[in-house]
Order: structure tokens, then C-alpha cells, then sequence
């Protein structure tokens, strides 16, 4: 946790523009259901409209509530691949699991 403290840093203020501020705010306290539709509207509209981090940290909220739901899991780790090879290891267990889940509901 001592790794993403904003102490030290402009006196513990980490000068986070208050349009980011808000919209991890928002997020942070969002229902799954509003979570993922937003994703679903804004994928389907511009797929970069959501910087990286803001997609990386929305599907990780939602992962962490939906941690059975196969759809979630698949698209988490589908989009994290598409974010650079230093996060693959971490999208390949996300479609693994995935996979995972969707074999169980057939059975």
C-alpha cells in the first residue's frame, strides 16, 4: 500500500485534475450494473474514448465485484491485452478463468 501513497508528493496532494478526481469518485461507488453498462456504451461508441488506466480501473472494480461472471472476466482480459505486453500475464488468467466458468454453466 506504501507504493501508491500520496505522501511526499506536493505535500501529500498529488495534483490529480478535478475531471479525474471526479470521474474515480463516481466510479468507485458505482453499481456493477452502471459499471458495466457504461463500459458496454463506451466500447461500443469510441473503443479509446476511456483512457487506458480509466478502462484498466473500471474493469478491475467490476472483476472484483463479478468475480463468477464469465462475460465480465472475458472482456476484462480481452481489453487488457490490447493495453501492452506488460499485462498480459494478468489478461491471459482473466480469459482462462473465464473460459473456466463458461465450461462449468455447461455441465
Amino acid at each position: 500500500m506504501s507504493q501508491i501513497s500520496t505522501g511526499g508528493v506536493n505535500g501529500g496532494a498529488m495534483g490529480i485534475p478535478a475531471e479525474v478526481q471526479h470521474f474515480i469518485e463516481k466510479l468507485t461507488f458505482a453499481d456493477p450494473d452502471d459499471i458495466w453498462e457504461s463500459l458496454q456504451e463506451s466500447l461500443a461508441e469510441d473503443w479509446m474514448a476511456l483512457p487506458v488506466w480509466a478502462r484498466n480501473l473500471a474493469f478491475r472494480l467490476l472483476c472484483l465485484q463479478r468475480p463468477d461472471d464469465a462475460e465480465v472476466l472475458g472482456q476484462a482480459g480481452a481489453d487488457l491485452l490490447s493495453s501492452g505486453p506488460d499485462r498480459d500475464e494478468f489478461a491471459e488468467r482473466l480469459m482462462a478463468r473465464a473460459e473456466e466458468l463458461k465450461s462449468k454453466e455447461k455441465e
